[in-house]
């Protein structure tokens, strides 16, 4: 069973304006097809990673040890708790103590990795080792780790969100299945909403994007919008998707007492990663969360059974029910390395050896991040976790794309979330066009 790890997507959800700062003057070292070392010969490299609580430190020690077995001749120096601020200094400046290989939370800065040269294109590498990225990796996680054709990162296990629920609130409440379409969402939000005076006894759903990982884009990816047309620009007012998203958790705000209401109630609640996390004491019914949620609430030892299935899909969309928005952590090879074909067999190696996946993901408890090793009769976990490794599989799931100036355009769609929710915005339309306009310029003036 996965134990009480928190998934990667959160922790740098976004961090972004001191990274990009940096990016944007990271140096343009060797092309993947212009290294010259030998990966053959006697060789240390660096690698540098930002995981740090101690299972997550033994996991990635016991990755490299396997890594070292099969190539004893390249060693491993690794470094961990490195922030996204000091592996892009670090790309910035070089230097022997500079890293040779990354990996980072932040796949919304893929796209800066990319456009600035930081991390070097890695098509060349797969492509001379017979590996094809399109069948080796599920749909959303290889969509995130390139930006225009370039290929600059690798996927280094993932994310997938789904809904977890009160099974023993839905059985007083006389609901017999979880939701697959959102009209069953909102029926089943509303008959486990139980009042208490000016607030609640028990939540069906906490739909604010302030509550905890209900962000837009998490909730977008059910309807599969298309975020940037193939001219670059944003089609936040043109793709119908999300209208309807918006217009859809809007209605669920109101029906469940409205926006001042849900708030008032929400300050009273717990935070997202104590064990009095709403969803953990039984006072929110149902919870859109990651695969890390699952170890955390039963550490937490509730009263009631867990469940855990796929976010309701919009009802036009009922066959694709199964998908979820998926993320992940990233890894690439750094320009100013000058040990890139050892760095790429460190790389492949982590990436896209079954087993290697596998044991690691047993260790870090994410989703694996190659088709095979979902499949894996290898993988360690709670029967619940299997919703989640389904999820990363569906060629239906999806992601947010890749942009260059990293993840500024989901803070503004956001931004615009809260104030639609909340009412300071009542015409969507407008309010769509005009912070479309500002993603379009925000991306121009990064170029």
């Amino acid at each position: 069973m996965p134990t009480a790890v928190p998934g990667t997507a959160r922790k740098a959800a976004f961090a972004l304006t001191a990274s990009l700062a940096l990016l944007a003057t990271a140096c343009t070292g060797q092309s993947g097809s212009g290294a010259t070392d030998d990966a053959s010969k006697e060789t240390t490299i660096n690698f540098w990673h930002a995981w740090s609580a101690p299972n997550e430190v033994k996991a990635v020690k016991s990755l490299v040890a396997g890594f070292e077995k099969a190539h004893p001749n390249i060693h491993v120096n690794v470094v961990d708790n490195m922030t996204d601020d000091k592996i892009n200094q670090a790309l910035r400046t070089g230097g022997d103590r500079a890293p040779d290989v990354i990996s980072s939370f932040t796949t919304n800065n893929v796209g800066k990795f990319c456009s600035s040269g930081a991390l070097i294109d890695l098509n060349p590498f797969f492509e001379k080792a017979g590996i094809d990225p399109e069948t080796t990796f599920p749909k959303a996680m290889n969509e995130y780790t390139r930006f225009e054709g370039d290929r600059c990162t690798a996927p280094l296990l993932g994310d997938a969100y789904g809904l977890y629920y009160n099974k023993t609130a839905f059985r007083k409440a006389g609901i017999t299945a979880p939701p697959k379409t959102w009209s069953e969402f909102e029926t089943d939000a509303r008959k486990l909403t139980i009042a208490r005076g000016d607030g609640y006894q028990q939540l069906g759903f906490m739909p604010d994007y302030h509550g905890w990982e209900s962000t837009t884009e998490h909730y977008f990816a059910q309807f599969s919008p298309v975020y940037f047309g193939k001219d670059g620009k944003s089609r936040l007012a043109e793709d119908p998707a999300f209208e309807k998203g918006f217009t859809l958790q809007k209605r669920l705000v109101d029906e469940l007492g409205g926006f001042q209401k849900l708030e008032r109630f929400r300050a009273t609640l717990g935070d997202e990663w104590g064990p009095r996390h709403p969803f953990h004491t039984g006072q929110v019914a149902m919870q859109l969360d990651g695969e890390w949620r699952l170890g955390m609430a039963e550490e937490a030892k509730p009263k009631f059974e867990i469940g855990v299935a796929p976010l309701p899909v919009p009802d036009d969309q009922a066959d694709q029910y199964g998908k979820g928005y998926i993320t992940g952590t990233i890894t690439g090879i750094a320009a100013t390395s000058h040990k890139q074909n050892a760095a790429w067999e460190l790389v492949k190696y982590m990436t896209t050896d079954t087993d290697a996946v596998v044991g690691f993901a047993n260790g870090i408890h994410n989703v694996p991040s190659t088709l095979a090793a979902l499949k894996s009769p290898k993988l360690e976990y709670d029967p619940r976790f299997r919703t989640f490794l389904d999820i990363a599989a569906d060629p239906h799931s999806t992601t947010t794309p890749a942009s260059v100036n990293g993840g500024v355009y989901l803070v503004t769609i956001q931004q615009f979330g809260y104030d639609y929710e909340s009412g300071k915005v009542t015409d969507l339309k407008a309010g769509l066009r005009k912070t479309a306009a500002q993603i379009d310029t925000d991306i121009a003036q990064a170029k």
